[in-house]
């Protein structure tokens, strides 16, 4: 009987410490899941693919948007000589095709000889000499070439930047995440090397480390 009591006793304090544990444990509150913030990585393709459809995109698919006025500086500048290059070059080859027709009516040169536009009547094709018809002719001819060079520079200059912008997009894509920091430490230490024909030798490598 003293047994059947003892046993009892002990069924009973091994149920109030069950229920006392399942009670503790369901007051425990859920930890809520931390949520993960992942961090940007641009793909240098898709930069490069953003930068050659339109300049500038790939700089702002990077995050790099300070780039911007830049790219779009140096294109207004390229594209501001270009056309005032040709303009002027278009000029010249009109007053010299007008210089050398040998046609009075057509007098667009009297624009660039100096004196001329003061008096109009001063036609050098028809008042000057030989030599000084030669000179000018000549003159005219140098400021054809002139605006033309700087014209197909201007031309180059605006494909060059283009492709300086494309690559800076995939640059600035590919290191994105590179750390330039001060915690970057490099060690240099020897390593085995396997010569031809069996024999061994010694190398040197080099490796870069984080130092926190």
């Amino acid at each position: 009987m003293k047994t059947f009591k003892n046993i009892l006793i002990l069924i009973s304090l091994l149920l109030i410490y069950t229920s006392q544990n399942g009670i503790a444990q369901d007051t425990i509150p859920s930890a809520r899941p931390i949520p993960v913030k992942i961090k940007f990585q641009p793909e240098p393709m898709k930069a490069t693919m953003m930068a050659v459809v339109f300049p500038g995109l790939g700089q702002i698919y990077n995050r790099k948007y300070w780039k911007i006025p830049v790219v779009y500086t140096g294109f207004g500048l390229l594209f501001y000589f270009s056309g005032f290059n040709s303009n002027k070059y278009n000029k010249s080859m009109e007053a010299y095709q007008d210089f050398t027709d040998g046609v009075p009516q057509t007098k667009s040169y009297l624009n660039i000889i100096p004196g001329s536009v003061d008096d109009p009547l001063k036609d050098p094709v028809l008042n000057y000499s030989a030599a000084e018809t030669a000179h000018w002719e000549d003159q005219i001819l140098q400021q054809v070439d002139y605006y033309k060079k700087y014209r197909d520079l201007s031309y180059i200059g605006i494909a060059a930047w283009y492709l300086v912008s494309i690559l800076d997009a995939n640059v600035d894509a590919s290191l994105f995440n590179y750390d330039v920091s001060n915690n970057l430490d490099i060690a240099i230490y020897p390593v085995p090397v396997q010569l031809p024909g069996g024999s061994a030798g010694a190398g040197v490598n080099v490796g870069v480390t984080v130092v926190f």
